[in-house]
């Protein structure tokens, strides 16, 4: 398992989930994974998610997929923007808005793990982990 990256195997687990039409996902617990599902939950994308006791000391987060009434995806497109080797830090001007405001961006900044609307309304910038569309 990679332990380097916990964003990123978070991020990949969803995808790959996502891709053959599962309903839910685990993954590994950590305060970042758990912000990142907060703001997919927040803004749509995920129906819900909790935190399980699974017997070991980690947890993991039960992630619960959104489906449309005709069975098509809700997430599309799940993109990690900043990375272990090269982090992405963007002001709170720089922020991309994805498809003209239709997906999101998923900012960690100084007040929390956040959309990109979300951290324009709090006039933060921060770190852009990963684009949703």
């Amino acid at each position: 398992m990679n332990n380097q990256d916990p964003i990123a195997d978070m991020l990949t687990r969803i995808r790959n989930a996502n891709r053959v039409g599962r309903r839910l996902v685990l993954v590994r617990n950590s305060k970042i994974c758990v912000g990142i599902a907060q703001v997919l939950k927040d803004e749509g994308f995920i129906d819900e998610f909790d935190v399980i006791d699974d017997g070991t000391e980690q947890k993991q987060i039960r992630v619960k997929l959104k489906y449309a009434n005709n069975g098509e995806r809700v997430i599309h497109a799940l993109d990690r923007q900043s990375k272990p080797g090269r982090r992405l830090y963007k002001k709170v001007g720089d922020i991309p808005r994805v498809l003209a405001g239709i997906g999101i961006s998923v900012v960690s900044t100084s007040k929390g793990v956040m959309s990109d609307r979300r951290a324009r309304e709090a006039n933060v910038g921060g770190e852009l982990l990963c684009t949703v569309s």
